[in-house]
């Protein structure tokens, strides 16, 4: 197959698996669902064997559960402030991760060191968060571990922090267990449904992946309102 054959095959896979929503899906009165623009899928096959008990089942063809949010969300994170917990990353700068490209490429990522790391964005002012969306990397099959997601009004995450996603099966992290299961990446990302929970911040940790040891974002996206 030639790469533009390929190429179209992975769109019109990643089309039908947009498209195949059931009516019981459909959003509930004053909801709509979550819409938000995806990168070019890098790969079709997430044929890998990473050996974890605590990763989710594949999905296939079917598509990934929608979101539902309240009508009129935008992202909130758009062009905001990005910190860190190292002082610069190794590769990139942290603007990357709201600048609004998702697409894969040599500059287009921020990389940090091995270990637990996080990523901070500044909203500007508290928000009722209804959805956030990361990609760390997307153009290879990987898993990130000891993903966890946390909001708050305090920048130093000490009062009040409130955890919307967390994988970290053994607490390896020292945030606490998480109930989430990891996952495969992909050019869909990783939607995270957030139930209203109001902050102004919102820190993204990481502690590597299974292809190497560093941590990586391409575009972190905050909904609501």
């Amino acid at each position: 197959m030639n790469t533009d054959a390929h190429h179209a095959l992975v769109a019109a896979l990643a089309c039908f698996a947009l498209n195949q929503v059931s009516p019981a899906q459909e959003a509930p009165a004053g909801m709509e669902k979550l819409d938000y623009r995806m990168p070019k899928p890098m790969f079709i096959s997430t044929m890998k064997n990473f050996r974890n008990c605590n990763l989710e089942p594949p999905r296939g063809d079917k598509p990934r559960p929608p979101i539902f949010v309240p009508q009129g969300c935008s992202n909130l994170a758009l062009k905001k402030k990005v910190t860190s917990s190292g002082l610069n990353p190794d590769i990139g700068s942290l603007d990357l991760i709201t600048d609004g490209d998702k697409e894969e490429g040599d500059h287009q990522y921020v990389e940090l060191s091995p270990g637990l790391q996080w990523v901070q964005i500044d909203l500007g002012r508290t928000c009722e968060i209804r959805a956030i969306v990361v990609w760390h990397r997307h153009y290879d099959p990987r898993v990130y571990r000891d993903v966890v997601v946390q909001i708050a009004d305090d920048a130093k995450f000490i009062d009040g922090v409130k955890t919307v996603f967390n994988n970290d099966h053994d607490n390896s992290s020292g945030l606490g267990i998480g109930k989430d299961l990891e996952y495969i990446e992909d050019y869909e990302g990783r939607p995270i449904a957030v139930k209203g929970v109001k902050g102004r911040y919102v820190r993204l940790y990481s502690s590597g992946n299974t292809s190497n040891q560093m941590n990586h974002y391409m575009e972190v996206e905050v909904f609501g309102k």
